[in-house]
């Protein structure tokens, strides 16, 4: 009799344990993979940074450029020579695009801010080229039907009409880059890959060298070996890169100094590409900046978010509002449970306690036995809780679902920003956004392993704290009571 009275206790208090144990786990689980897929938005945020302002960037200085009506840019004027009938005249118009520039010391003072690994100045441009001709009309003499001859009222020459002139013109616009040759880390360059011939020589910092993307190389038919002319300035093209989003932030990339020649920019920049020490400190190296550099616009991936659409963006509102609050609604739940089948459980011992307070124990060490006990549900929980999140986060990451992230005009990169020119870097007249492809991973960090084992340390103390609070107000005459 005692003995099955024993089995069945014990099969009761092991049904009890598995119950808040999988409670448990199934909230820390829940909470582990939120916050992994969290994580992952962050670093796919952080690749849409990467992919408009090149890799290793995780955050850019620029500043904005003032409207017309506020003393911004002067509309581009052409010169053209209209007397020299039929013959082949060619005009560009070289200048900063989507930011007002900034001096090139500028770079020095980020690079000086505390948590600023590294710095690098760019400057992105925009080349509006004209080719065309003048045809001179021909002139039609018209009879002077005054009646007078020749007296002083008439014009002092002959009378007449041009007939059939005109000009004929191709407009061509294109963007250029100025990268910093000595310091290629840093910029947009870095998030495409040479496919033929080769990248800049930290020596060709003023050199008459260029290196063209890939897809304009192949719409205007350039090669490795070509020559390219902006503004008179001869360039050789010296490498092909291809961007691993598929879309460049530039057509052409020339040493910085000749873009700022070229745009009569000297000692200028757009933009500064800043790379942080630890990417847990870029909130607070953009509040130095920002602080210490006034007068600049930094944009970090967090930013960006703000301004992207598609499916990253929607993606990433569950993760942090319904992932959120699901997790701790889960957890809450879960907390209860275990606390609520704690104190079941302990009622269902009172001849066991009875009898042990009886014998001599004392209440605290009743108590302690039941939040030993609660404990050890709570890290069987835990661990369990562990395993089944991280599995989740390794099915995500295996599976790793792709997210499109559509930017617009207002996360413009380098190039863009101005004269709505929407997509980053590229030529006027391209799609309104610039939608990039990232597939989505579910990294798992300590910490978020450190905060599993915190809640299920929790868990245990909670369920420990209900079954103590019952466990300390038995009586040994309880157990006399419960005596079949």
């Amino acid at each position: 009799m005692f003995f099955t009275y024993l089995r069945r206790e014990l099969r009761r208090r092991r049904k009890a344990a598995l119950v808040v144990a999988s409670g448990l786990a199934l909230g820390i689980a829940l909470v582990i993979v939120v916050s992994s897929a969290s994580a992952g938005m962050q670093q796919a945020q952080g690749k849409v940074l990467e992919s408009l302002y090149g890799l290793g960037t995780d955050m850019t200085v620029t500043k904005a450029a003032p409207p017309p009506s506020e003393g911004g840019r002067e509309r581009p004027r052409f010169n053209f020579d209209a007397q020299d009938g039929d013959e082949t005249q060619s005009s560009d118009i070289v200048m900063p695009q989507g930011f007002e520039t900034l001096a090139s010391s500028t770079v020095g003072k980020v690079a000086d801010q505390t948590g600023v690994a590294g710095a690098v100045g760019g400057l992105s441009l925009s080349v509006l080229k004209v080719d065309g001709e003048f045809k001179p009309g021909e002139f039609a003499p018209r009879e002077n039907t005054s009646g007078g001859g020749g007296g002083g009222g008439g014009t002092g020459g002959p009378q007449g009409e041009v007939r059939g002139g005109g000009a004929n013109f191709d407009v061509n616009s294109y963007t250029v880059y100025g990268t910093d040759t000595a310091h290629q880390d840093l910029g947009p360059l870095t998030s495409s890959k040479i496919t033929d011939g080769r990248t800049f020589e930290t020596t060709e910092t003023d050199a008459e060298v260029a290196v063209v993307d890939s897809a304009y190389a192949k719409e205007k038919k350039y090669k490795v070996g070509s020559d390219v002319t902006i503004k008179g300035t001869k360039f050789e093209i010296v490498g092909i890169a291809t961007a691993d989003s598929g879309d460049a932030s530039a057509n052409l990339y020339i040493p910085l100094k000749q873009a700022q020649t070229l745009s009569d920019s000297k000692d200028k920049v757009t933009t500064v590409y800043v790379k942080a020490d630890d990417s847990q400190q870029i909130a607070a190296v953009k509040s130095a900046v920002q602080k210490n550099i006034p007068g600049t616009t930094v944009t970090t991936s967090a930013d960006l978010a703000d301004r992207v659409s598609g499916s990253l963006s929607t993606a990433s509102d569950l993760a942090t509002s319904v992932g959120k609050w699901l997790s701790i609604a889960v957890l809450i739940a879960a907390f209860v449970v275990a606390g609520l089948l704690t104190m079941s459980a302990v009622t269902r011992r009172v001849q066991e306690f009875g009898t042990l307070k009886a014998l001599g124990w004392k209440s605290g060490r009743v108590t302690r036995q039941v939040v030993g006990e609660a404990m050890v549900n709570g890290l069987v929980g835990g661990a369990l809780g562990i395993a089944v999140g991280v599995a989740g986060a390794y099915v995500l990451t295996a599976v790793s679902p792709s997210l499109t992230a559509e930017v617009g005009s207002a996360a413009a990169g380098p190039g863009g920003g101005g004269g709505g020119m929407i997509r980053a870097g590229g030529p006027a007249g391209q799609a309104a956004d610039k939608a990039i492809e990232i597939a989505l991973t579910a990294p798992i960090s300590a910490a978020t392993i450190a905060l599993a084992v915190g809640l299920a340390v929790t868990g245990g103390l909670i369920a420990g704290a209900f079954g103590g609070w019952r466990a300390s107000r038995l009586r040994p005459a309880d157990a006399l009571r419960r005596v079949e």
